[in-house]
């Protein structure tokens, strides 16, 4: 997993185009072979299968960070950093929860480019609002909505409405605009492996929320799950269990199928059920209690 064992880009157009031959090259991984490596990786902390699961979602890095290619900065840094966050979320993923690699990996891969390019524009301060930096990542996005697509000023309507849209004061709009201003064009052309050709917008993620949106509500959940598993430490073992099996599984267990393996009745299996949902939930209550005492300001 050390990160100079991965393809890199070198200058210029040409190398880039190199990199993205060579990553087509690594296969994709089939669920089943996904799940495979990621246990060997979770349990046994196999590099060679951290490896696997790294090089085959380098595709996923370069088209994230394709979508960052407008901030001025060099696109093999912007990638370099990209991977830098998949080796993180391999390093963290639980295979056992259900989800894709994929799914995981992209919020660590985004963070990881917001991050780089945050610390290397200097007109934007980790220190800054989250409303400014939800600014940085999305006026292009905006601009290409309302059409205002030219280079130079906005039009004071289309600054009024943007100002309006992400909850910032028109002359930061104004501000940010001209700063961004003069970025290397998406619409240039791109020839990829095995005669594909196309432009850099191709490669552009799809246009879900903004970023700061989603990263705000991945760390919300985050924090849920947290508390949440934090919270099942007051249940017994059989009361977790059950608790899991009926309340966390994709696929619920039935009373029956409990009551057979505790050697209860389906009315006992339900009453533990419930106790514990109760017990869990007054736990999570009380952790969020205390989050949000621990979030608020000391007075003087």
């Amino acid at each position: 997993m050390a990160r100079n064992t991965l393809p890199s880009v070198t200058a210029g157009e040409g190398g880039l185009n190199r990199y993205l031959e060579e990553i087509r090259r690594f296969p994709m991984l089939e669920p089943q072979q996904e799940y495979m490596l990621a246990k060997r990786y979770h349990e046994h902390e196999d590099t060679n299968a951290a490896h696997q699961l790294v090089t085959s979602h380098l595709r996923l890095v370069a088209k994230i960070a394709m979508g960052y290619r407008g901030y001025g900065l060099p696109i093999g840094e912007v990638v370099s950093e990209g991977n830098v966050g998949l080796m993180q979320a391999v390093k963290k993923f639980d295979p056992e929860r259900g989800f894709r690699l994929a799914t995981y990996a992209m919020w660590w891969i985004k963070a990881s480019i917001q991050e780089y390019i945050l610390r290397s524009w200097s007109l934007v301060k980790m220190g800054t609002t989250a409303n400014q930096k939800r600014l940085f990542f999305n006026l292009r996005k905006l601009k290409g909505k309302i059409q205002a697509l030219e280079d130079g000023d906005l039009k004071p309507d289309q600054v009024s409405h943007i100002a309006t849209k992400l909850n910032v004061s028109e002359e930061e709009v104004v501000s940010m605009n001209r700063r961004l201003s003069g970025d290397a064009s998406l619409n240039a052309p791109i020839k990829a492996a095995e005669g594909e050709s196309g432009q850099w917008q191709d490669w552009l993620v799809d246009d879900s929320d903004d970023q700061e949106t989603m990263l705000i509500q991945q760390d919300e959940l985050e924090n849920r799950r947290a508390m949440l598993h934090s919270a099942m430490d007051v249940l017994n073992d059989r009361e977790k269990r059950i608790f899991e099996a009926r309340r966390l599984s994709e696929s619920p267990l039935t009373l029956e199928e409990l009551s057979g393996e505790f050697d209860i009745s389906r009315e006992r299996v339900r009453q533990i059920e419930v106790r514990a949902f109760e017990k869990v939930q007054s736990a999570v209550r009380k952790a969020a209690h205390d989050r949000a005492s621990a979030l608020q300001p000391v007075s003087q």
